[in-house]
């Protein structure tokens, strides 16, 4: 990889910028001075600093983002705030979010920059499940939950069987196995009922971390990312 192309990617500056910190003998390349922008790299082997600090190369990223209301799941909007503004710190990265969250549904989403893995993930024959926390206008009855179990059948036709758990007389839980527009809320309106509040909880077995805020987020550990092999 071309060294102004490598300082680029991970967010030193533009190639402009770039550029010119190499005029100014700024950058070391294996602890020599390095001027040229066409000088080619190994980014994962190859000791890259600039001013003195060593500039980690990142190929893909895995984030967990706690998602907050009135963000929108994109990577640019003219109107809305989007979700990738609140991950500044990795916008070099070409970062999207994996799927979507509605504006007004909060919880657990995941932002990466590869494809790949986004569409392990969403694609409608891998059937990965997906745990949301629902607060309703009415309670949940037996029926409800049988019906759930069953498969509701929406205006564009039958969802798979989903399984919907009481949590207490408002809250109750939702496991879905796949992501038609707006199918929770779809499904709750099938059956009479109105959701009042929706958090992502889980994807596959990988559970929102407790510990991140509204609008907080975390570089996801191997050991997470294992979790989201499993659905």
């Amino acid at each position: 990889m071309r060294l102004d192309k490598f300082l680029a990617n991970m967010g030193v500056g533009t190639r402009s910028e770039v550029k010119q910190l190499l005029k100014k003998g700024t950058v070391t390349v294996n602890d020599s001075i390095e001027k040229s922008p066409k000088c080619h790299i190994n980014p994962e082997d190859d000791i890259v600093m600039v001013n003195g600090k060593q500039i980690t190369f990142i190929n893909h990223i895995y984030i967990m983002l706690n998602k907050p209301k009135g963000y929108i799941s994109a990577t640019h909007d003219g109107t809305n705030r989007t979700v990738i503004d609140l991950i500044p710190e990795y916008q070099h990265l070409d970062i999207f979010p994996v799927g979507r969250l509605d504006k007004d549904t909060e919880g657990l989403l995941l932002i990466t920059n590869d494809g790949q893995f986004s569409h392990e993930l969403m694609s409608p024959v891998k059937h990965v499940s997906k745990t949301y926390e629902v607060i309703s206008q009415h309670t949940i009855s037996d029926d409800d939950i049988e019906a759930f179990k069953q498969g509701i059948t929406l205006s564009d036709g039958p969802v798979k069987p989903a399984l919907l758990t009481r949590v207490n007389e408002t809250t109750s839980q939702v496991t879905i196995y796949e992501g038609k527009y707006h199918q929770v809320k779809r499904m709750f309106h099938a059956i009479e009922n109105e959701v009042l509040e929706l958090k992502r909880l889980k994807i596959a077995n990988l559970a929102l971390d407790e510990n991140l805020k509204s609008g907080e987020y975390k570089l996801l550990s191997d050991d997470e990312l294992k979790l989201l092999q499993h659905s």
